[in-house]
């Protein structure tokens, strides 16, 4: 199985525009021209540029291949988007994009770089990268080589006539705006169709250039910590919180973060609310105090309607056109707890505005100065979201880069930033650690429930959901930054998680070699669920050092079953059974 690069297309608003590809050269397409040159790394290197006199949008960019020489059922890897978007393998024109079952752009534009439903019933689709497997020997990746100046989104579909298979590595701009006569360089596109190379190499031999070109922080220590999340979630307390702290000298912890739940309001950060009286230095001061490194959540690029952020900087909210014409602020995200005097639903900031890059270097300074050294930024894909910015030549993926650029710059060098909920090509080389898997739970699977939303069943927090991802993205560790599969379950009590679900997801999180995180009321513990702990930090450590010398898991039914069984690593195998989350261990 092979790629044959086909041709171009751009999608304007003026139009779509398409040329036939030849060879490396230039060719036009509309107002504009798309420049294409061949190499060895990657693959193909392109750029567009506006050779108009009217500034244009570009929506997309296009390079088509046709899909050759495959046998019997073609299969796609399709990579989520961003932390929670579910990732593993689909069967060409037998599943579909979950966009044309929910038909539900506000919750499509957290999982797709494009929040538009997908207009072709067989289209399939992956972001960053892809693997394509048939019946036949061998399998092919094709991946961007980056991921901080546009997104880029692998579409599978038929081709025009439905004779041939065709994969689209799309350039996704958002409608950034190119003026005239610019130019803007565009990731280049790298495909291996090496024969009988299995998918675990394929993927090391992409992502191992890619996070070195892109500067991937990955030299920060192995990190075993508490957080509060899972067991207290928005209702924390101080009171909870200390009396978390004054056991956690017990379990060897190295970091202590306070999670969601102590702000006055989302976008306020430095104000806490009634439930942290103290407020943030002395807390800070006495997670130190302890021994510990302080750690705290915000959801940076979020604020509530009511929120001073909002109230008192309404230019610093990204807006959106409604119906009736109106510039209305922008919604990015709903959370019904969070109130914010819209019911739950939280503006976006926008940015791509130089005092917003400002106030978020200055929070993230302030933070630091505090002395919460462990940032996690949550919510993160927000600056994504279709809607109107202050500066319209940027794309989605620049927006977000931006900010997360921003706070970098304010916290330094030395400060331990952990992306979540964040669209991952688009932060290689500024945070230390992400978040890769949906949120865990005190259950093992969902037991059959109807999803809230209709196709996106697997974007709700399980712990099965979150072993799927963290199996499929266990080769990112140490190539890309830390991996972060969320945190263990532990507690026998207030849960509905078996002790051998427990178990397995303790020793697939030690495997992956990723962060080792503790989230329930320490006082819940016992000596069965410290030996757990021990366990897997033993584990985690032995395969973290495994990774550092370039050697990552192995998943070898990455492409075969719809969630891997298996996972290989620092001399151990975990084979489970999805649907009740037992396993072996050898």
């Amino acid at each position: 199985m092979h790629l044959s690069a086909d041709h171009l297309e751009v999608q304007l608003d003026a139009g779509t525009f398409a040329a036939a590809v030849t060879g490396s050269g230039t060719y036009g397409l509309g107002p504009l021209e798309v420049t294409l040159t061949e190499g060895r790394w990657p693959t193909f290197g392109w750029t567009v540029a506006n050779r108009g006199d009217t500034p244009v949008a570009v929506q997309s960019v296009a390079l088509v291949f046709d899909v050759v020489d495959y046998t019997g059922a073609l299969r796609m890897f399709r990579h989520g988007y961003q932390s929670w978007s579910p990732s593993g393998i689909a069967t060409f024109d037998v599943d579909v994009d979950p966009s044309t079952v929910a038909r539900f752009p506000f919750v499509q534009a957290v999982h797709h770089a494009d929040q538009a439903t997908v207009t072709l019933a067989d289209e399939l689709r992956s972001e960053w990268f892809t693997v394509l497997a048939h019946d036949g020997p061998g399998a092919l990746l094709a991946g961007f080589d980056g991921g901080g100046w546009h997104d880029g989104t692998f579409r599978l579909r038929w081709a025009g006539d439905d004779s041939e298979v065709e994969l689209w590595a799309e350039a996704f701009l958002g409608d950034a705006v190119l003026a005239p006569g610019a130019r803007r360089e565009l990731h280049g596109v790298v495909v291996d169709d090496r024969a009988d190379v299995p998918a675990s190499e394929l993927l090391a031999s992409w992502v191992t250039p890619v996070g070195h070109e892109l500067g991937a922080r990955v030299d920060a220590p192995f990190q075993l910590g508490w957080c509060s999340w899972y067991q207290y979630f928005h209702d924390v307390t101080e009171h909870d919180i200390r009396e978390n702290l004054g056991r956690a000298s017990q379990f060897g912890f190295e970091v202590f973060q306070v999670d969601d739940g102590f702000q006055s309001a989302i976008g306020d950060w430095l104000t806490t609310n009634a439930k942290f009286p103290a407020g943030l230095d002395d807390l800070a001061s006495s997670i130190e105090s302890a021994g510990f490194q302080p750690g705290l959540w915000l959801a940076p690029f979020l604020a509530a309607p009511d929120s001073h952020v909002a109230t008192e900087h309404p230019d610093w909210l990204a807006t959106h056109v409604d119906g009736n014409g109106d510039r209305r602020p922008l919604y990015a995200w709903w959370n019904e707890p969070w109130g914010g005097g819209h019911d739950g639903f939280m503006y976006a900031l926008d940015t791509s505005h130089p005092e917003v890059q400002e106030h978020l270097a200055s929070l993230a300074a302030q933070l630091v100065e505090i002395g919460f050294t462990y940032l996690k930024l949550d919510f993160t894909f927000a600056p994504s979201v279709d809607g109107v910015w202050a500066d319209a030549s940027l794309t989605p993926a620049e927006r977000v880069r931006s900010g997360f650029d921003a706070i970098r710059r304010g916290a330094g060098t030395d400060a331990f930033l952990l992306g979540c909920g964040v669209p991952l090509s688009h932060v290689v080389g500024v945070v230390d650690a992400n978040r890769i898997s949906q949120d865990v739970a005190p259950l093992w699977d969902l037991d059959g429930r109807d999803p809230i939303v209709a196709g996106y069943r697997d974007i709700e927090p399980a712990t099965r959901h979150a072993y799927a991802n963290t199996l499929a993205r266990s080769f990112m560790h140490r190539k890309l930054w830390l991996n972060d599969p969320d945190c263990l379950m532990l507690r026998t009590e207030r849960t509905g998680l078996s002790a051998d679900a427990a178990h397995t997801w303790a020793r697939a999180i030690g495997l992956s070699g990723g962060l080792a995180l503790v989230s329930d009321d320490l006082s819940l513990l016992d000596d069965a669920a410290r030996d757990v702990l021990a366990a897997t930090v033993e584990l985690g450590r032995a395969s973290d050092n495994e990774a550092r010398k370039g050697v990552s898991p192995v998943v070898p039914d990455l492409l075969d079953a719809s969630v891997p069984t298996t996972i290989t690593a620092s001399g151990h195998t975990l084979v489970t059974d999805v649907a009740t989350g037992t396993s072996t261990f050898t």
